[in-house]
Order: structure tokens, then sequence, then C-alpha cells
């Protein structure tokens, strides 16, 4: 047995919304419960449903900027730009900039969708 998984394909995530969404550890690609991590790239205009989850997020953008909204306080995060959400917080992101958004999440536990609690 080794000590360590290398990732060669990440799973990505079925969208209808033109965001991609590549889990490269997680319970859908790695069977990882402790924690999830995905690259994320959202285009403009997009948005997700409000959502209260089970997991704590940390949020580490790439490049463009991404508009977080944290209870009823509206975040703008960008480029170089780290957050922690804590699990529990009512929390909605989107992009309504006119440029692409790429990111890295952490999701402790690992996301699954029922954990998320989506509105």
């Amino acid at each position: 047995m080794k000590n360590y998984f290398k990732q060669f394909s990440p799973f990505i995530v079925p969208t209808n919304d033109g965001k991609l969404i590549e889990e490269h550890f997680g319970l859908a690609s790695s069977g990882e419960k402790n924690y999830s991590l995905a690259h994320m790239n959202a285009p403009p205009n997009w948005s997700e449903p409000f959502q209260n989850p089970e997991f704590e997020e940390i949020i580490i953008m790439i490049n463009g900027k991404i508009k977080i909204i944290v209870d009823d306080e509206e975040l703008i995060l960008q480029k170089g730009e780290t957050l922690k959400l804590n699990k529990g917080v009512r929390v909605q992101s989107s992009n309504p900039f006119n440029e692409s958004a790429e990111y890295w999440c952490v999701c402790i536990p690992a996301f699954s969708l029922e954990s998320a609690h989506r509105e």
C-alpha cells in the first residue's frame, strides 16, 4: 500500500450553470470524508443558491473576484485573498462581474450536496 495518492483526473462535478468544478480530493473523487479540495472556475454572471453548510470552507482566490454574502454582509474576494467560512453560516457565492473567477475551495469535512443545505 502506498503512503500517497496522486490525482491524475479530478472528478468534474456536473453543473448546469456554466461553473467548472474539479474535485481533486473528496467524496466524489477519492472517497475522502474528512476534507475536500476543488478547483473552481465561475463564469461571469454566475450565482449559486444560499446555503447553510455543515462544513467549514476555505476559499483561495487565484484570478478575478467573487461576491460572497455571509449572513447579511457582502464581501468581495479578489485575486490573492483568502476567506474562511464557519460551518452553519448562511452564505451565497456569485460572480456578478464581467470576467471569470478562478479559485480553490477546501471543505472540512468533505463537501456533499446533502451537507450544504442549499435553499
